[in-house]
């Protein structure tokens, strides 16, 4: 078996973990969002979704994030329809398969790092002694366990961008939605974000990045444009 094969088979194994079917967003007047979206992300992807303001990026995200429905088509996560679920088992789908990363950073200014990263467990059932061991793990794994103490005002930019993607993945999600991550943050700052990416997805993450940078989005292994609500995938 051929290098190429071998990736084939390999790529042919690995469950998706998103799938979206002819999927269209149109709101009020009409504004067609997205149209006609068909998108695969398999288990173990990096893919970023590059396109300019008004592309139907932000609409995309909010759609793979459970925070808006599609007018029409099918979304599945992890395998499971979407589309008919209750605003409960979404809201439980999207607390136990999803984590978020944004432009801003929306850290709590008053409370510690830790207690930051653990609001994103207090509603999991788990005991408070192991959601901390979870919290620390998640912050030692993106450099700032020895933060623990301190408060998001003593920080810098690209360390609180750190602990929002501690938080975001404490809860061991099969899929991280980051939309603009580097958006706030200086050349120096980036660089260090996206290299933790690559190191996310070293560890076997599923990522999906939005971004209107295009040296954001040259480090995934996929890329795809949005342009007037429509994907297109990039060589």
């Amino acid at each position: 078996m051929t290098a190429v094969d071998e990736q084939t088979v390999e790529v042919a194994v690995r469950q998706p973990v998103v799938e979206l079917v002819d999927l269209t967003r149109t709101f009020p007047g009409p504004v067609n969002a997205l149209t006609d979206v068909n998108l695969t992300v398999r288990s173990g992807d990096y893919l970023s979704i590059i396109g300019p303001s008004g592309s139907g990026k932000s609409t995309l995200l909010h759609i793979l994030g459970l925070l808006d429905r599609p007018t029409s088509g099918e979304y599945r996560l992890d395998g499971l329809p979407t589309g008919t679920a209750s605003e409960s088992d979404r809201a439980a789908l999207r607390g136990g398969r999803i984590g978020f990363v944004f432009q801003s950073f929306h850290l709590l200014p008053h409370r510690t790092v830790l207690d930051n990263v653990l609001l994103a467990t207090l509603y999991s059932g788990v005991p408070r002694g192991e959601r901390e061991q979870r919290a620390r793990t998640a912050l030692e794994r993106v450099g700032l366990d020895h933060r623990v103490d301190f408060t998001p005002s003593t920080l810098s930019g690209g360390e609180r961008q750190r602990v929002a993607i501690a938080r975001s993945v404490v809860a061991d999600p099969k899929l991280l939605l980051a939309d603009e991550p580097t958006g706030n943050l200086d050349t120096k700052n980036s660089a260090g974000i996206m290299d933790l990416f690559d190191e996310l997805h070293a560890d076997g993450l599923t990522l999906v990045v939005i971004t209107h940078d295009l040296a954001v989005s040259t480090r995934a292994e996929r890329r795809v444009r949005i342009s007037d609500g429509r994907l297109q995938e990039l060589a």
